[in-house]
Order: structure tokens, then sequence, then C-alpha cells
């Protein structure tokens, strides 16, 4: 076996990219780049039927998004084992097919549909359920028990076969998984997989065996729900006499429901309102739209950062990783064997952290736009200028988790007021309170500087010219110029708005608080 590692992320295209795919995805890259290995992009597109287009799109770029970028591969550059999906290769596999008959370890089985539907049925009246093997393979219609002419007739005349694994009888049959240890399993419990298909593609079986074997792939991480095929994996290896240079394998665990009860989907997504899929998708056929993760607003690199703890524990408490961490400390034999539990929440979290590293500037170009479609703002409005946007990102960047929220939250750095918060003005406002801030409004009139230190220090010293407590006012100040009872830090709103916008502002308000009396 080559000491440079080789992984290789092999997903079907018969959907989205799920983030269970993703994780495993992100596992192989990180292995691979912590050992300066290679990382291969492989598409297993064998089963034709269930081929969906624009899959393996979607596949391509919910990996660029995620900045899991492979060394080679579907989408990334060919390598020195091109072409990378399984469709183009199905020459290679049908040699390696008939490889295996001529050594005596599969056989041609003819066995119509209907023949083994009624040897199903047959089995069930008996009691028992119909598996093709060991037990029941002499008693059905393939080269085991036709004779040579009888089969070469067959062939020569077209007939429609399969190709079958001869799986050997009452052998235990051991699995070295790095995650889980040493998983055996009794050949009897196998049934006699197909390995090539009437319609001239390999199964999944033979195709990813005889793909890792060519392609030098030193380890292979998947998820748990492959392990029951890798005792059979095991057996191909063995019947090639490709044993020297089987992969080590290892199985990641799954990923669980919020409660930890079952594996996460879709459904689960959708029921309680967060996606499981990094980018959106629509189904080519009903038009559904299911959400992702980046159009919903996260980062990549915490999406990426919570995917990295589903299942791996770093050796300390560290929970924020950038990815050239991630491959430094990244390592398999700290994969649990258990279910990993999503919590959608701590994603929220994560992003919200992501945003807070922003700088001013980044946080004020993404606000660019958003201030732009949701407020319809020129370009030459003093609103859209740099300074301006970027001081308004930094009042808003402790308040939000996702940047759309920036115009949510911050509506009114943007847009004055028409409406006040009613349980504010029923506790605060007092007619007499009116006097005050027209003395505010005068006051503010008067400053030559308006600094949010300048624009505080009037406020407190004509509260307290009118025997008030600024701390009673403050609040009911807030609502006059935001509406909201709640928001950013308020005098330094005071100084972005300017003095001409909130004595605007109070004017306004306080024409609505008095005709309301």
């Amino acid at each position: 076996m080559s000491m440079r590692p080789r992984v290789r992320f092999a997903p079907s295209p018969t959907g989205p990219l799920h983030m269970g795919g993703v994780r495993t995805a992100l596992y192989n890259y990180l292995f691979a780049k912590k050992l300066q290995g290679d990382f291969i992009l492989r598409i297993e597109d064998t089963d034709q039927q269930r081929f969906v287009p624009g899959a393996e799109e979607y596949i391509i770029e919910a990996l660029r998004w995620c900045g899991i970028a492979p060394n080679e591969g579907v989408g990334f550059g060919d390598g020195p084992h091109a072409p990378y999906r399984q469709s183009e290769r199905k020459d290679i596999y049908r040699q390696y097919a008939e490889q295996l008959v001529q050594s005596g370890h599969a056989y041609y089985a003819f066995d119509s549909a209907e023949s083994l539907e009624l040897q199903r049925k047959a089995q069930e009246a008996a009691g028992s359920a119909f598996s093709y093997n060991s037990a029941t393979r002499l008693q059905l219609t393939n080269s085991l028990v036709l004779s040579e002419a009888d089969v070469r007739q067959r062939l020569q005349s077209g007939e429609a076969f399969v190709i079958r694994l001869k799986v050997p009888e009452n052998e235990t049959i051991h699995v070295q998984d790095i995650i889980r240890g040493d998983v055996h399993v009794v050949s009897s419990q196998l049934d006699d997989k197909v390995l090539f298909k009437s319609d001239g593609m390999p199964t999944y079986h033979l195709a990813n065996v005889v793909d890792d074997y060519l392609m030098k792939i030193t380890h292979v991480i998947r998820g748990e729900e492959w392990l029951p095929s890798a005792p059979l994996h095991v057996l191909l290896y063995r019947s090639f006499g490709w044993e020297s240079v089987m992969p080590q394998f290892a199985h990641l665990p799954l990923l669980l429901k919020p409660d930890g009860n079952g594996k996460l989907s879709k459904r689960d997504g959708d029921r309680l309102g967060f996606p499981v899929f990094p980018l959106n998708w629509t189904d080519p056929v009903t038009g559904e739209v299911s959400s992702g993760y980046r159009e919903r607003g996260y980062y990549p690199e915490a999406f990426v950062n919570v995917l990295a703890l589903l299942g791996w524990h770093p050796s300390d408490d560290q929970e924020v990783f950038s990815m050239q961490e991630l491959m430094e400390k990244f390592s398999l034999e700290r994969v649990s064997k258990s279910g990993a539990k999503f919590d959608p929440e701590k994603t929220k979290w994560f992003n919200e952290h992501y945003l807070r590293q922003r700088t001013d500037e980044q946080l004020g170009l993404a606000l660019r736009s958003l201030v732009k479609n949701s407020f319809g703002l020129e370009e030459d409005d003093p609103r859209m200028t740099s300074a301006f946007l970027n001081a308004a990102a930094r009042l808003l960047k402790d308040r939000v988790q996702f940047e759309h929220e920036l115009v949510v939250k911050g509506e009114y750095l943007f847009i004055a007021p028409d409406q006040y918060e009613e349980a504010v003005i029923a506790k605060r406002w007092k007619p007499e309170l009116a006097e005050v801030f027209e003395a505010v409004i005068n006051a503010y009139q008067a400053a030559d500087s308006f600094t949010e230190e300048q624009a505080e220090l009037i406020f407190k010293e004509v509260a307290a010219a009118h025997q008030c407590k600024p701390g009673d006012l403050l609040q009911l100040f807030r609502v006059m110029i935001s509406g909201h009872g709640a928001g950013v830090h308020l005098f330094g709103m005071v100084s972005l708005l300017g003095k001409q916008e909130v004595i605007k502002r109070l004017q306004r308000a306080l024409a609505v608080l008095q005709a309301s009396v």
C-alpha cells in the first residue's frame, strides 16, 4: 500500500447532497490534508434508473461552497485515473467481473425476474425468506448447475444474465475498522450479490472495489449505512487477490435527529424548521424547493465547523476551528462509534460567532446590497456611503446571527419610524415631558459637535436642568427616534443618524404623542 494516503468521496447523483454526505466528504478531505494525501471526487452513477438531472452539478457546487476541494475528480480536473464517472468506466468493470467468473469466484445467473419471484413466494409460503445464496444457488438457473455448452449457447444467443459473487460457505469474514475495531460476519448470512447487471452496468459493490483498487485508494471513509456491505467488499478484495492493497475502512456514525431518536432526514428539517442540505435544491420532477444553508444565510465556515463536530471530538474543549485547524487536529481515532445528535441552534451559534469575526467593512459591504434591495435607496443617498454602512454594521453586529437580519433589526437606522412601541409610550410618556424634549431639540440645534459623547452629554444636561433623571427618559427617547424600546447602542445610533435627522424624528414623535393625548 502506498504511504501517501488517497481517499475518495463517491456520492451517487440521485438527488441533493444531505449534510451527512457533506460530513463524509469533509472527514475524507481533512484526513487527506493532514497527511499530505490526495482527496478524489468520484461519481458513482451505476444505477441509471435513479439518476437525477442536476444532482452531479449540485454536488460539485456544494463542495466548492464548503471549501472542500478535491485534488482530482469530476468538476475538479483529471488526474492519472480519469474518468471519474462510473458510467464512463463500464467497459473496465465487465472484464473484472468476467475475471471472477474465470477464477471460480463468481458465476453467470440466467434466472428471470418471474422465476425469482416464484421462488420468493414459495419460500414465504413455507414461512421463510428467500435468499440467493449457498443454500439455494444449486437449485437455480446459473452456470454452477448448467453445462458449459448450455452456458455458452445462452451467452451467444444474447440471453439476459447477471454475474453473481459466489460467497463461500460457513466462513467468518473479518473487517478491521479504524473506528469500530474488528467487525465480523458469518458468510452464510450473506447472499450472492449481483456484481454485474443485465443492462451492462456494474453494481455499486463491484464498481467501488475495482475503482478503489485502480485509483490506489488507501482508506475508505464512508457512512455507517455501508458497514453491512463491508464484509462483501473484503470478500471481493480476496477474490481478486488484492488483499495486500485492500484499503483500511472507517465507517462514520449516523447523524441523528435533534432528540436523538433516529436518523436525521429532510422531513425532520422541514418539521423543525432547519435545512439539511448545504444549498437549495429544486426537485426536477415535482418542482419542490428544499432550502439550503447557503440560501438561509449561513456562512460556509459555520456549516463546516458544526459538521466537523458531529461525530469527531477534539482532545480538548475547543469548539471553533478554522479549516486549517481542523486539518491539523482531525483524526479518525477520535471519531465516535455512536450516532451524533444534530443541534440546529448550535449551527446558529457558530454563524453568529463567524459574523462577529467579520470586519465592519465586510459587513458594511453586505449591508449595502441588503439596504438597496430592502429600502430602494439611491447610490448618492448619505445612508449608502461606506462610512454610514460600516458604522451601522458596527452597531448591529452584536445583535444578529445572520447578515440578512442586519436590515430587519436595523431598519430604523435607514427608515424613520411611523409607529412607536405602545407599551413604552403607555408607561413612560407624560404630557409634561414635551417641554423636556423640546429643550433637547433646541440644545441639539445649537450644538457645534454631534459626536456620540457630545449628544449624550447634552441630553443629560437638559434632563438635569428639568430635574429629571436621565434614566427615566432614555427608553422614551429611544422610542421617539427608533420606534422601539430596545435596540443598538442609543447614542451610537443618535450620532450615526446625525443632528438634523434626530431633530426631525424627535419633532415628529412629539407631534404624534401630543396629538394622542
